[in-house]
């Protein structure tokens, strides 16, 4: 009975999780007259609210951004952020507790107090309306350093100082040895990472004012506030179903590993 009774909670909490996602996507696959009254199914599929939001803005080219600067953020966080992480971790330096609680501090500061000068440093080196104001600010990460440091802490010192005494060096040690036995950090970090990227939408607003440069996020919201939408829910709904399929898909092939690694990682000194 108490087994039955956490599968029941745990069932309702996934339906009130889910169903919001899933009244969108059917809402967007509806005609207008139905959206109002939508249940559970439409009384018809249409494609109407997804050929017009096509036809309005340039979707295509808003996505191919956001693949663009997401992935390249990602990539850039994988790496830098494993080498401070294996640097904190694993290498006898002055002042390396220090920096590792300076970079847990920085994680307590919002975003909005570092947002101004960040715009004064992009218009400094003439980066806005352009993809380097997207990318640079965010190839560090306070989140993928900690997450790394704390995973190198539970790899064994002798595999590392015998992977020294075969000649290896730290870069040799930390992309050669240490990632192919990191596989679920790495995974949880890159999602943790592509999602946050990819659902940005006040930054772009900010350093971004050419439309052949806007993100998909940044694309969608002026859409659906801009008034290119036109008032049509349905539009608005396909606009952000189109927003969202791609994370999902994302963490749908990477869950395995997303889940391994918050389950075992743990914030160990």
């Amino acid at each position: 009975m108490k087994k039955w009774i956490i599968y029941s909670v745990l069932f309702l909490g996934a339906v009130m999780f889910i169903y919001p996602f899933y009244w969108m996507v059917m809402a967007s696959l509806a005609p207008s007259s139905d959206i109002a009254s939508l249940t559970f199914l439409p009384s018809s599929f249409s494609l109407d609210s997804y050929i017009h939001m096509l036809s309005k803005i340039p979707i295509g080219r808003a996505f191919l951004n956001s693949m663009l600067v997401s992935i390249i953020v990602t990539s850039g966080v994988l790496i830098f952020s494993s080498m401070v992480g294996y640097a904190l971790a694993k290498l006898s330096f002055r002042g390396r507790d220090l920096i590792f609680y300076i970079i847990i501090f920085t994680m307590t500061l919002p975003f909005q107090i570092t947002l101004i000068p960040q715009y004064i440093l992009m218009v400094k080196f003439n980066w806005t309306d352009t993809y380097l104001a997207l990318i640079i600010p965010y190839f560090m990460n306070a989140m993928g350093i900690i997450l790394f440091r704390q995973h190198f802490k539970t790899i064994p010192k002798d595999l590392i100082d015998a992977a020294r005494m075969d000649g290896c060096n730290e870069t040799h040690i930390l992309f050669r040895i240490l990632w192919p036995n990191s596989i679920p950090t790495l995974v949880t970090v890159g999602i943790l990472t592509f999602m946050a990227t990819w659902n940005e939408v006040l930054w772009p607003l900010i350093v971004i004012r050419a439309e052949k440069l806007m993100t998909m996020p940044q694309l969608v919201t002026l859409f659906a506030v801009g008034g290119r939408a036109e008032a049509q829910l349905g539009t608005k709904l396909a606009a952000a179903a189109m927003l969202a399929i791609p994370i999902l898909i994302a963490y749908t092939f990477f869950q395995r590993y997303f889940i391994q690694s918050m389950a075992s990682t743990g914030l160990k000194e």
